[in-house]
């Protein structure tokens, strides 16, 4: 390989904006998000539909709701939150942009019934829906992984610190049982 084709072969700049996920964000998630970051600014519609596969995948993983369209998971969530049963980090304006999302995501996915009619998605539209998933995986997946890691170091320690109180306690003595 020449020099000329060596350069224009390297990548001077990343491949998409996609920023780095932990991998305790299961990998289906991470790939859907990735793409659609990677073709945001080439097919946008496409970039939404991904985002919306993505934020179906987090109601199912996350919140543990599963329905037969994701209009009816949206829906079991937004009951979880008015009961107070929704997981940790999920709150009512979360599921509603979810909800704005599927109604954007739904562009790409299904086709109007006038197939004439082009509904289109910008690349900065398809832009804050990826930006609501990188939030979400913040405020769900990361938080609920840093909160894990927290509570377990104070449960470590109390154990700790029993086990020390119990190296020092000094048996009682017992006196004379009475009859």
């Amino acid at each position: 390989m020449c020099v000329r084709d060596l350069f224009f072969a390297s990548r001077l700049m990343p491949e998409s904006s996609a920023k780095p996920q932990p991998e305790f964000i299961p990998i289906a998630l991470r790939e859907d998000y990735i793409e659609a970051c990677r073709i945001r600014n080439l097919s946008p519609k496409a970039s939404a539909t991904l985002s919306g596969r993505c934020l179906q995948g987090m109601l199912r993983d996350f919140c543990g709701v599963s329905g037969k369209t994701l209009y009816a998971e949206i829906e079991a969530l937004r009951v979880l939150v008015q009961d107070g049963q929704a997981p940790l980090g999920v709150s009512p304006d979360s599921v509603e942009s979810i909800d704005h999302v599927r109604g954007v995501g739904n562009i790409g996915a299904h086709m109007e019934k006038d197939i004439d009619q082009i509904v289109p998605v910008e690349p900065a539209e398809a832009q804050l829906l990826i930006e609501l998933i990188e939030t979400l995986f913040e405020e769900w997946y990361v938080q609920r992984d840093s909160r894990a890691r927290r509570l377990n170091k104070i449960k470590a320690l109390a154990e700790g610190k029993k086990a020390l109180i119990a190296e020092f306690k000094v048996p009682q003595i017992e006196g004379p049982k009475q009859t």
